[in-house]
This record gives structure tokens, sequence and C-alpha cells, in this order.
């Protein structure tokens, strides 16, 4: 089997099958959340994809948005979602196929994608900048792909606004310690304005999200995960994740969760 490309814990290399579906879960999750689609919402605004043009979603996961594009730039342009889990995929595929959209899927890298020189009119780049050690490589492949005037979305959490309550502050402090161990690059948020212009791009226009969790909701996919992580890594004990469940389980049925975490978004283009 040959080495998983350099990115995160959540590449396909370094996942199983059970930890890719709980991770289409997790991903289905959040694009539910009322703050993910507002901002996908402000983003889609601004990146105004037209009909004609060719678009490409980088690290397109599930889909969703690589539909999104598909249907904004039409019969005549091009939809193109690059994705290198392969579980993650063929989900993508089965939902397009599902939908009768004309998005296509290939393997490929952020940093090193399959695309020609300044062939794209726009990128949509969403969560993926927390898997790369080397985010301004990443930029840099988008820069190279787009055309000049062409127009970049890019959008990523920043773990360290993670906030989880109830619960033992310590027990809650080795969930969100966890997230930031999880991310190959967990401040990512903050740092996209110095990626792209670091990468020769020019800022348009910068947006956020904070994305608060249904208080009557316990959003088990994410926690599970990072619960689990947490046990696995020795921080916490079984007793202790268990004892957490309990609380948030008791503060959701009575609407008293908090579980929140700000996403940041940033629109630019390459000068003509």
């Amino acid at each position: 089997m040959s080495a998983p490309r350099p990115t995160s814990a959540f590449h396909a290399g370094n996942m199983s099958d059970a930890m890719t579906e709980r991770l289409v879960g997790a991903l289905d999750a959040q694009a539910a959340s009322a703050g993910v689609r507002r901002l996908r919402g402000w983003a889609h605004l601004g990146l105004a994809a037209n009909p004609g043009e060719r678009a490409v979603d980088v690290g397109a996961g599930t889909g969703s948005e690589t539909l999104a594009l598909a249907a904004a730039v039409g019969p005549h342009g091009d939809a193109v979602g690059v994705e290198p889990n392969p579980g993650l995929r063929a989900v993508a595929e089965q939902r397009a196929a599902a939908a009768s959209s004309t998005a296509r899927f290939v393997d490929g890298d952020a940093l090193a994608l399959p695309l020609d020189d300044a062939g794209v009119d726009l990128v949509w780049c969403e969560r993926v900048f927390q898997h790369l050690g080397e985010p301004e490589r990443a930029a840099s492949e988008i820069a190279r792909v787009l055309r000049p005037g062409g127009r970049v979305a890019l959008l990523d959490t920043d773990w360290a606004t993670t906030i989880l309550h109830p619960g033992d502050p310590a027990v809650v402090a080795a969930l969100t310690g966890g997230a930031l161990k999880a991310a190959a690059n967990p401040y990512a948020g903050r740092r996209l304005l110095e990626n792209l212009t670091g990468a020769g791009l020019l800022v348009d226009d910068i947006g956020s999200q904070a994305l608060v969790q249904n208080p009557r909701e316990v959003n088990w996919p994410i926690v599970r995960m990072l619960g689990e992580g947490a046990v696995r890594g020795g921080l916490i004990s079984a007793e202790q994740q268990d004892a957490l469940y309990a609380d948030l389980t008791a503060a959701a049925a009575r609407g008293a969760l908090h579980m929140s975490v700000t996403m940041f978004g940033v629109l630019a283009h390459r000068p003509a």
C-alpha cells in the first residue's frame, strides 16, 4: 500500500471504512447547520458563478457544493470536484447521479491539483486547509489553476474557537485540545488571508460565522469522534467520556446545551 498523502488523520490512507462513514455523518450534520448554510450562501453570492464557466471544488467531500456549482454553471459549464478519499468520492458520485447533476469527481490532492494552468474560472475550497501541513502550497495551486480574473471562495474552521458546555472543564479541554491535535492546521480559519495574499491573490471580502449547534441536540458524530480520540490518546478515561456524554445528553434534554466553533471565509481573485 502506498504511503498516505501528507495531509491529516482524515485522509483516506489514515482512515478505516467505519471512520469514513462517521465522517460522512459529521459532514452531513455540519452541512445541515444554519451557520454553515449562511456562510455558504454568503460565499456563493460573492463567488457569483455564471453559466458556462468552469468551476472546481477542491476537497469536494460528499459533493454538495460541487452540485451547487454545477447547477450555477449550467449544462454549458463544467463543475469538477477534486477529492482524494475514494469513500467520500463514491458518496459524492452516488448523490450526483441521484440528483441528475452534471457534476463530476476526480481523484486529486490540494497540494498538486490535476488541472492545467490558468484554466479555471472559479474555485471553491471548504474545510480543506485545516487538514494540510503546508496550506501555502495549496493556496499556490489555487492561484496556479485560476485564470486571470478568476475567483476563489476559501472557507475554513478555526478549531481554537471551539466551545462545549456543560461538562467537567478538564474533560472538555481534553476534547477541544484533541480537535486541535486532530487537524494538521487547526488555526486554518485565521490564516486564510495570509495564505491567499501570499499566493499573489487579491482579497475582495472576508466573512465569518459561529456554527452554533441546536441546544436540544448533541452532534454525536463530532462529539464521539473527539471523545473516542481523547480516550485513545490517553487524555481522558472511558468513565470520564461516559460522564461527559451523560452531561451533554441531560443538557440537551432541557435545551441548555452549547456547542459551537467559528468558521471564516475569504473571497479573492487572481489579478488580471
